[in-house]
């Protein structure tokens, strides 16, 4: 919580639930981001949060940026970003949204499978790519599936291909899994990519970027280390394994950047129990899974809570949304405990939700509306 989002609360008094964003804080994490990993070029994951008004203080900052969809290609683009400052890293394109960002000049594209390079081919001729490979997110609060990426052996063999087919095979990319905090995991992934390296020069294809994802934290429950102890981890991964030759770098930064900079203001709707002898409290929010809080799921991303009783005494409690869906539980077994004094009516503030809130909520399941963004 910052000065100014405290400030424009209490004078606004907007409508619950919502989120703000402090634009200052987003544009100081990228700037410390590229003051401790300078040899990196920032592709920020514009997915985190898509606001017109983030992406835009970005790119003047001198962000490049990692699209997913025709959409987000259009908001860049929109904004005044360069095509070559724009990455299609989704891993499951539609063809004609291949041929659409290659039309406005986009030439730098992720894939990981042979369907998606023949794709590539067909109608982005000459275009850079880059396979993901499967690495290991083990430490991440929230990790990825095996839905994207393939085997590093089948990786290099695609890339040799690619060059057949008349693509230019640039590098070689991976994540490990999002609000990583296990500062040892990019030693792994960063060695799988180097050997690649290795292999394919030895067929005569000379990679040149590695490209290390996101997967810097926010601040949630849990303490985590700082953006500079993840960037030396990094640097020291790199420079192990590529020795003085190192590549091109690129980094994908999402909720590193923008989850620190929001704030949502929710109202407490209703406070009950379960039974008589139960002293767990059930606090029902008025913001859930599927207006903004969708990262609760499996209880992966904690994030803090500040209500204006804090300091008083606590007891246990169950947190959720609004909805009427049993899924739209936020905490149940998290051991959350919020003050005795917390009563229906009360505004509370979900701390570091800039990232993954506004952009995953859904379009007025129940009648509850998207929740609403200020960026100031």
């Amino acid at each position: 919580m910052t000065a100014k989002i405290d400030r424009f609360l209490a004078e606004r008094q907007p409508e619950t639930p919502c989120i703000v964003i402090d634009l200052d804080v987003v544009g100081e994490s990228y700037d410390m981001l590229r003051r401790y990993l300078p040899l990196a070029r920032v592709f920020y994951a514009v997915k985190a949060n898509p606001a017109p008004e983030v992406v835009s203080m970005l790119a003047k900052r001198g962000s490049s940026f990692d699209v997913a969809s025709r959409g987000e290609i259009d908001l860049c683009m929109g904004l005044s970003v360069c095509a070559d400052r724009i990455s299609f890293g989704n891993t499951i394109k539609k063809e004609r949204d291949i041929a659409y960002a290659y039309e406005r000049g986009v030439r730098l594209f992720a894939f990981d499978s042979e369907a998606e390079m023949e794709k590539l081919a067909r109608v982005a001729p000459g275009a850079k790519v880059f396979c993901r490979i499967l690495v290991d997110c083990k430490g991440a609060e929230w990790p990825l599936s095996r839905k994207f990426g393939c085997s590093p052996e089948m990786a290099a063999k695609l890339l040799q291909q690619s060059r057949k087919l008349g693509l230019d095979p640039y590098g070689v990319s991976f994540h490990v899994g999002s609000q990583q905090t296990d500062l040892h995991q990019w030693d792994t992934a960063v060695g799988q990519a180097a050997k690649m390296f290795s292999v394919l020069a030895a067929s005569d294809i000379n990679l040149r970027m590695v490209n290390i994802g996101g997967g810097f934290p926010a601040h949630y429950r849990d303490d985590v280390p700082g953006v500079e102890r993840y960037a030396a981890a990094v640097m020291k991964a790199i420079t192990k394994h590529y020795g003085n030759y190192l590549p091109e770098i690129i980094v994908e930064p999402g909720r590193s950047i923008v989850g620190d900079s929001g704030v949502i203001q929710s109202e407490v709707v209703l406070i009950s129990q379960k039974g008589s002898n139960e002293d767990t409290r059930w606090v029902y929010l008025d913001v859930g899974k599927f207006n903004g809080l969708a990262e609760t799921m499996d209880e992966s991303i904690k994030y803090r809570i500040r209500t204006p009783h804090d300091g008083g005494e606590v007891g246990p409690v169950v947190l959720a949304g609004p909805t009427c869906d049993s899924a739209d539980i936020l905490y149940e077994k998290a051991g959350y405990k919020l003050p005795l004094d917390l009563k229906v009516g009360d505004k509370v503030e979900v701390l570091s939700t800039g990232a993954y809130t506004s952009s995953y909520a859904s379009v007025a399941f129940n009648g509850f509306s998207p929740i609403k963004t200020y960026c100031i």
